[in-house]
């Protein structure tokens, strides 16, 4: 028998998995014991043979396993996936059991050595005792540790290679509360197809952007992008990579919300560019959907489609739909998939308010593959390419950056991710409420796709879960031809400054509790005039990130502020405010009528 007849998963478990000479599996049994110094015919060798043997023969079974539900789980009913999971996780208190039992000699032989206490105290407890018992924890465990123990040298070896993954090396790279979160974000966002994506994790949604942009964009390359993005995006776009001594990228706007608009827009921009394009730049589409400042939502799967017949690669931000309200990589039709999907953590999958992450998540040949693997795969546009490992978001910037999410902070996100659908589900409906209700008041210019007539209700209807809004949206006090308002800038001002404590003053969203802010001066500040003017964006434009507070005392609230600021020259201003009653008709028309669809579309599921 040659050594390359050996199993893959036989050698896998060898301390010598790349230099063994064995060409048996008890030659690597007793290679495995020589290489620890033990007498393979001794008492202990012999015990320890049998451990190795039982070991390596029940990792084949285990790769038989894998397998088989690769090969068969599509073509097995629900009652047989049942049975095969519990069987599996059975086998795997079994193996823990397994390794809990042989705690038991290792501790007794490592307390026969650590006879010193000086040292005992500097060490500390071996890591490898009491942590076993830790994989069956309820919720995920906090892994507070900058580093790991290894097993051997060849083992530690194919870690940095990357083709180790027992192995995390170190908590800047890997991190097992941050993976936990990575995989749940992923089987979230991608269902039925999570096999098929990858994530990495970010201290924040920032940070998350930029790794993306930075593992795509090259010198000249092009960017264009929907016109309302967070006004961060926008800076990190326009004054850094834009930057004629950073990679001088053209930042571009397309206007507009359909398929359609970017059509037009892009025809334009390849006719401009056409040059450099042929000198082998590339243009990458940047989308934020929905919007920020004003929740309308993108026609994306369409955008996604036209883009990718163009082959360009597309970079959708989903946090403020979260993939409770706007799955896009479901889509059947993989050329409607965006190429990266994007999510800010901060705001509502966690949800609280107290950390701040993000993450990016797109297929795994462009996410990670082993150092030196090359691999032939279909992307979203159906063309198959190559992908090469250095093109990879992990060993092109992941790895070299630094940009990690702690343990604390990944599982702060995890346990709000629990409660997701529910806080989502009532924002909207309080959404919903706000809006309509501000809408009654005919001085107040709302712009939110739930308002009757709004321009972007049909792709809210068609793309968002349930036809929901996002729970985000903007009002002005500029008034109407019909309806004239005009505030003096310091009655203005004292109203926004009124607003608390029913509204938070706050930046961010996606919090529990309903915050404002005008986002001329705060989150889109960096912009220009021009560009917030483009952006639909007034001096009076008042953002409104919706919580889960009761919409009626908001609104009481404001009209109580609105009477405070302006109830000496505007008293029609503040006589515009519905009254009670009305309130609580629609309060009472739209929360029934959303939890009858929610209940009506689970039914149907």
């Amino acid at each position: 028998m040659s050594t390359e007849s050996l199993p893959q998963s036989a050698l896998q478990l060898s301390p010598r998995r790349h230099s063994t000479a064995a060409h048996s599996l008890e030659d690597l049994v007793r290679e495995q014991l020589q290489h620890f110094g033990i007498a393979p015919g001794s008492p202990h060798g012999q015990t320890l043979a049998r451990l190795a043997r039982a070991l390596i023969e029940a990792n084949g079974a285990a790769h038989e396993a894998w397998r088989l539900t690769n090969e068969t789980l599509s073509g097995l009913d629900r009652r047989d996936r049942i049975a095969w999971f519990n069987a599996k996780r059975f086998a795997c208190f079994q193996l823990a059991k397994v390794l809990d039992t042989l705690q038991n000699p290792l501790r007794a032989t490592y307390q026969s050595l650590m006879d010193d206490p000086a040292t005992t105290v500097a060490k500390g407890p071996y890591p490898l005792f009491d942590n076993v018992t830790a994989l069956f924890s309820a919720t995920p465990v906090i892994t507070r540790t900058a580093t790991y123990v290894y097993a051997c040298t060849e083992w530690v070896e194919d870690a940095f290679q990357g083709k180790e993954l027992l192995h995390e090396i170190y908590s800047r790279l890997l991190n097992p509360t941050s993976i936990c979160l990575a995989n749940h974000i992923v089987d979230l966002e991608a269902g039925p197809e999570a096999a098929d994506y990858f994530a990495w994790n970010f201290n924040s949604g920032m940070a998350a952007i930029d790794a993306t942009l930075a593992n795509l964009l090259g010198y000249e390359d092009i960017v264009l992008a929907s016109r309302n993005v967070y006004g961060g995006t926008y800076q990190l776009l326009h004054d850094w990579y834009g930057k004629r001594s950073n990679l001088s990228v053209s930042l571009e706007w397309f206007d507009g919300e359909t398929g359609a608009a970017f059509t037009e827009r892009l025809a334009g921009i390849e006719r401009q560019y056409a040059e450099r394009l042929a000198q082998g730049r590339q243009i990458y589409v940047y989308v934020e959907s929905p919007c920020n400042p004003h929740g309308n939502v993108l026609d994306v799967p369409a955008i996604c489609r036209v883009a990718h017949e163009h082959g360009l690669t597309v970079i959708c931000d989903a946090t403020i739909a979260t993939p409770i309200l706007q799955r896009t990589l479901r889509r059947a039709d993989r050329r409607e998939r965006p190429d990266f999907v994007i999510h800010s953590y901060t705001k509502d999958l966690c949800g609280s308010g107290n950390t701040t992450a993000g993450v990016v998540i797109g297929r795994n040949e462009r996410m990670f593959l082993p150092k030196g693997q090359t691999v032939r795969a279909a992307g979203h546009d159906g063309h198959e390419r190559e992908y090469r490992w250095d093109e990879t978001m992990f060993w092109n910037v992941y790895y070299v950056k630094g940009a990690f999410l702690d343990s604390d902070k990944a599982f702060e996100v995890l346990s709000g991710m629990r409660t997701l659908e529910l806080r989502v589900l009532q924002k909207c409906i309080n959404t919903i409420v706000l809006a309509r209700s501000l809408a009654l008041n005919p001085m107040i210019n709302v712009h939110c796709s739930a308002v009757a007539g709004h321009p972007n209700g049909p792709l809210r209807e068609r793309l968002m879960t349930l036809g929901l809004p996002a729970p985000l949206f903007t009002i002005d006090f500029q008034g109407s031809a019909a309806h004239p308002l005009r505030l003096e800038k310091w009655r203005l001002q004292r109203l926004l400054d009124s607003l608390e404590p029913a509204f938070g003053l706050q930046v961010s969203l996606g919090q529990t509790n309903t915050v404002v802010l005008c986002p001329g001066l705060t989150s889109h500040s960096e912009l220009s005039e021009a560009a917030l003017q483009a952006a639909g964006i007034t001096p009076s434009t008042l953002r409104i990130s919706v919580g889960d507070e009761d919409p009626r005392y908001l609104l009481e609230h404001l009209r109580r502020a609105a009477e405070l600021a302006a109830g000496e020259t505007a008293p029609e201003f503040v006589a515009g405010f519905p009254p009670r009653a009305r309130l609580d008709a629609i309060y009472q028309e739209v929360y029934a009528d959303v939890h009858r669809r929610w209940i009506a579309a689970r039914c149907a599921a």
